[in-house]
């Protein structure tokens, strides 16, 4: 904007404050305003059109043949046509409803550019319906709020119009390349319910990869759908990922799924698995009774903040010798999965920190399930990854800065993984 019409606009803004003094007020002359301005701009299209006034384009970098002022005139090459009256047509915006006359010439050529012949939404306005249905909200919702903020009738059959243009956006997501280390990844199921061509709902696992970059930040790498979480499907996904770039992971966090750190070393074998410690103290608190809940946690606490696996070994045993014989079925998995529950020991606290858990995924399943909560069951497969997909894109819009002393973990990845850290991480 430049320096008279901005001086314009305040001196209007000025005015129209001594003028305006409810909000429906204002609202009404903006709608006016914007009405009137396109109006304006669509009656100058139309006279471009007929060549009865020139449209000056600036040129960014003339030649030495051009003139001095940079500009060239360019004349409509519009067959001769005149006006031929004005059309109405309605388009939703953010102030609401704008009913616009649109100039029509007698030759029917005119084709505006500010306000398509098609479209019945000003730009922008659909992307103002996305983050709506990302958080969760229906059809019904959304169509309520938009009519309380905007004046706008929205059907349900238009907001599952606009997003069933994100097919694509999807489609490419999921076959995108991807970078080809990743110094942490977090694989996660979560259950939601879907239904299947004959109509019945079931449950299905919704499979999720987060990996941390170079740079330590969060990226989501996959979802995949299934209606079971088993190893066997897990490994198809690994093998996805290896196909999109994917070449090497140095620490994959997963939540004890049996099988599965078979699976991840079938397709990484270089890979090194760490059990989520979170997860198997909820475990073994399955086995307990409430009076015994808390004290068993405490017991359990003794051993994964150990300085050292041999630290962490004494304290194991400190525990089955006074929870054994009341508990058997706490000690065993721990002994039977020990070697995937100290890989954190063989790295420093800069790497312990992020890897002991799989937390990391606890914000997007929040996001899935407070999506699943707001919504009916998904009417397909297709439908459940396209929102599901949705609703975490909207929730990555924080994930802009990196992990929690990532730097040094960095340094430390650096030198444990030396030879498979690349040299010069990309920016």
């Amino acid at each position: 904007m430049d320096a008279i019409l901005k001086s314009q606009a305040e001196h209007l803004a000025r005015e129209m404050g001594t003028r305006v003094t409810t909000l429906d007020d204002l609202n009404g002359l903006m709608r006016a305003m914007m009405t009137t301005a396109r109006e304006r701009m669509l009656n100058t299209e139309m006279d471009v059109h007929l060549g009865r006034r020139t449209e000056t384009t600036v040129t960014d970098n003339p030649t030495p043949d051009a003139p001095t002022t940079n500009a060239t005139e360019r004349v409509s090459a519009a067959p001769k046509s005149r006006r031929n009256g004005h059309s109405q047509k309605t388009v939703s915006g953010d102030l609401g409803d704008l009913q616009l006359r649109t100039p029509r010439d007698r030759n029917g050529t005119f084709e505006p550019q500010l306000v398509a012949t098609g479209p019945r939404r000003l730009d922008g306005f659909d992307e103002k319906i996305l983050p709506l249905y990302a958080k969760g909200l229906t059809t019904r919702d959304i169509q309520d709020i938009v009519k309380d903020l905007y004046g706008v009738e929205v059907s349900p059959a238009r907001v599952s119009e606009i997003t069933t243009d994100l097919d694509a956006e999807v489609t490419a997501w999921r076959t995108r390349r991807l970078e080809g280390v990743w110094p942490i990844v977090y694989l996660d199921g979560i259950v939601v319910h879907v239904r299947g061509e004959n109509g019945r709902v079931s449950p299905h696992t919704m499979y999720v990869a987060i990996g941390v970059n170079l740079q330590g930040r969060k990226e989501l790498l996959g979802l995949w759908l299934s209606e079971a979480e088993g190893p066997k499907f897990w490994l198809s996904c690994l093998t996805d990922l290896k196909s999109r770039g994917v070449s090497d992971m140095f620490v994959v966090c997963v939540d004890g799924l049996s099988g599965l750190p078979e699976a991840i070393r079938a397709a990484f074998p270089r890979t090194k698995v760490q059990l989520c410690i979170v997860h198997r103290v909820r475990a073994a608190r399955k086995y307990v009774t409430d009076s015994d809940s808390r004290e068993v946690a405490a017991d359990l606490k003794t051993i994964y903040p150990s300085a050292t696996v041999l630290e962490a070994e004494e304290a194991r045993e400190t525990f089955a010798t006074k929870w054994d014989a009341k508990y058997p079925t706490i000690v065993r998995p721990w002994r039977a999965t020990w070697a995937d529950i100290v890989t954190r020991f063989e790295f420093p606290g800069a790497i312990r920190k992020a890897i002991y858990t799989t937390n990391a995924l606890e914000s997007v399943n929040r996001v899935i399930r407070t999506f699943t909560r707001n919504r009916k069951p998904y009417p397909n497969a297709g439908r459940a990854r396209k929102l599901v997909y949705l609703a975490i894109h909207e929730a990555s819009k924080t994930w802009t800065m990196p992990i929690v002393g990532w730097k040094a973990a960095r340094n430390h990845f650096a030198i444990v993984f030396e030879g498979r850290m690349p040299t010069r991480p990309p920016n």
